[in-house]
This record gives structure tokens, sequence and C-alpha cells, in this order.
């Protein structure tokens, strides 16, 4: 059917209602305000009364079908209604198959309203399945999953809905095909983000809600789209990172961590006698072996080097908490009991300095010599 013999069938309906009396039209008024009224019967009592016994059973697919088809069922008592009332007015055979293939079209969009919404974010049927899977719960895979099936079911409804008009969409696909170089060449980031989306979804460098950094942003993982992956950074901004240039840059997940490292030198005065240097530093060593929020598995206090102008001393040791907070707790504890100790031996923190030296005059020389 094309789109001027669809123009015309609806040129015809409208003028159809020309010839109906008020009789007629009154009747299939009363038909469609009936159904009205059972669709505020069913809404407001059946389908929360069918709601509650389906709750109980052991399984919730059920119960997430109905809700995802709750608004769809409200729709479809008006559009039955609608279709019954026009089917009792006395349209022509022609006009009369336009009324049907009006209400198969509102039909086939319901069903594919009610696919749409079971394959949403709160009643995804993925989430089954990626539970019997070695996946984890925040997996992004389930809404990522969700969103391509949604987009099928629209793919699909719309296919469905133009096939029942007759409409022939092959010449519409083979015309898409003489714009397909401008399109694909317009679309080729949209492409590269989507396969960088199914490359970050299967290698799962991170999940949702992990902490991670590259080379252009570091925050918390919120979501993941075919286009880009939203991060939350420390300033509570959200960054919008393409998911081609994400899937190709070096990602330090951070939330993978068992243990956190601290890691620094001190600078201690060359003044300082060999004697207290020693007994210093296995004393740290002791106070971190003995710090509860200390990992015992290595634990390094040692005189490294000899710098410009003081002694370095290599402190490495790990935490056993990963939280920033917490460790930044045990590394202020461990910080102060080091300076304790430091101050104890009468050890001196040593600062950049220059001494400079200047010979002596001969004159000055011969002076004290008496000569």
């Amino acid at each position: 059917m094309s789109d001027l013999q669809v123009w015309s069938q609806w040129e015809r309906f409208i003028a159809a209602f020309e010839r109906f009396n008020w009789i007629d039209i009154g009747i299939a008024l009363l038909i469609f305000l009936v159904f009205l009224g059972f669709r505020k019967l069913f809404t407001t009592y059946i389908f929360k009364l069918v709601l509650g016994m389906v709750k109980k059973l052991p399984v919730d697919i059920v119960s997430k079908i109905l809700l995802a088809f709750e608004k769809p069922l409200r729709w479809f008592w008006v559009i039955i209604g609608t279709y019954l009332a026009l089917t009792y007015l006395p349209f022509p055979i022609t006009t009369f198959k336009f009324v049907q293939l009006i209400y198969k079209s509102f039909i086939i969009g319901l069903a594919g309203w009610g696919i749409f919404n079971y394959f949403s974010d709160q009643s995804n049927p993925f989430e089954r399945m990626i539970s019997k899977t070695k996946l984890d719960s925040d997996s992004m895979l389930i809404p990522f999953l969700g969103r391509v099936f949604r987009m099928l079911v629209v793919i699909f409804t719309a296919v469905s809905i133009l096939d029942t008009w007759d409409i022939q969409i092959g010449a519409f696909v083979a015309g898409l095909g003489v714009a397909g170089l401008a399109f694909s060449l317009a679309a080729q980031d949209t492409v590269a983000n989507f396969f960088g989306g199914v490359v970050i979804i299967t290698e799962k460098p991170f999940s949702k809600g992990d902490w991670i950094q590259t080379p252009s942003v570091e925050g918390t993982v919120e979501d993941i789209s075919f286009r880009s992956t939203q991060i939350r950074t420390f300033a509570d901004s959200v960054v919008t990172v393409p998911n081609s240039k994400l899937s190709n840059e070096a990602i330090t997940n951070w939330s993978k961590m068992s243990k956190r490292q601290i890691s620094y030198e001190l600078a201690v005065s060359y003044h300082t006698p060999n004697e207290k240097l020693k007994a210093a530093l296995l004393e740290i060593e002791e106070m971190l072996r003995a710090n509860p929020g200390v990992n015992q598995d290595v634990i390094m206090v040692r005189f490294s080097e000899f710098r410009d102008y003081s002694l370095g001393v290599f402190v490495y040791f790990f935490t056993n908490t990963t939280v920033w907070a917490e460790y930044l707790g045990v590394k202020e504890e461990t910080n102060l009991g080091i300076l304790n100790i430091l101050e104890k031996h009468g050890i001196e923190i040593a600062l950049p300095s220059q001494q400079i030296y200047l010979p002596e005059k001969e004159e000055g020389k011969k002076l004290m010599a008496g000569e």
C-alpha cells in the first residue's frame, strides 16, 4: 500500500461519518464509554488483585511481565472499545478493512511497548541469566544487553506495523544503500564508540561503582551506554568519556587493590651518628609491625643512599585497607610515629642547604705565622 493509498483511505474514513445518523453515533459512543468503565475496573481492582496473587509465587518472572504490560493493558481497553464502537457503525467494506488495519497496528504497538518495558532496568530478564554466571551483580553487561534488546524491539515493532499496511520496506532499505556511504562516514565515531562499549563490557576492566584512573579522567564509574561511559570525579562532577577513547587508554582500577602502598624517602642530617640511625631504623620497623593497620607481608625501612645534602632513608609498606579515608588515617598515624622516633633519638630532618668554603689569603697566613 502506497502513501497515496493510505491518505485516500483516511479521507474515506473521515467522510463516512457524514452518512451516519446520531443514534448510531450515540450507541457507538456508549460502547466506548462502557469499555472505559471496564478499564477503570481493571486497573483499580482486577490487576492489583492478580498482581498480589502472582507475587506470592516462588518465581518473579510472571509479576515482572504483568508490571511491564500494565500501561499497555490500560490502553488496550481504550483501543478495543474504540474498535468495537467503530465496527458497530455501518462503514463500507473498504473503510472497515482500514479500521481493522488501524486496530492491528495499535495492538502490535502495545505488544512492542510491553516487551520494551520488560527489558528495562527495573525488570531485566538478563539478571537471572547473569546470576548463574561468574559475573557480579553490578556488571554493566545487564543494562547493556537490555538496551540492545529494547532497540531491537523498537525496530521489529516498526517493521511489523509497516508490514501490516503492506508497505514495502525493501525500497526504503535500498534507498538507504544509496546514502549508505555518506551515512557510514558520518557514523564512524558512533560505530567506534559502540564497539568500544562492547570491548569494555566483554573484557570488563572495571565494573559499575569502581574507582578508575585513566590519562584523561579519574573517578567512579556510574554508567555505560552505547556511546559513552559516565564517570563521577572526586570533584562531584560527571565526565562523559567516549567508549572508543576509553577502550584504547590505559585503565588503572584502584578498586581491585587488596592493599594500598605507602612509599617515600626520609632525608636525615649528615650529622646523625651511625648508632642513632641504626637504632631509629630498627624502632621505626618495629612500630610499623606493631600497627594493626599496616600489612605485614612487606615492610622495608632501610638507609638507601647518600644525597647532596642528606642521608636517604627508604620507607616502604602497605596498608590493609584500600578505603581512601582509612588509608589516610593509617598514613597519618605512622607518620606521627616516625616523627616521634626521630625526635626521641635526636635525629634532625635535613633541609636543602649549601656550604661555601673561601680560601684564606696568603697575607693572612703569613701574619698568623709571625713572619
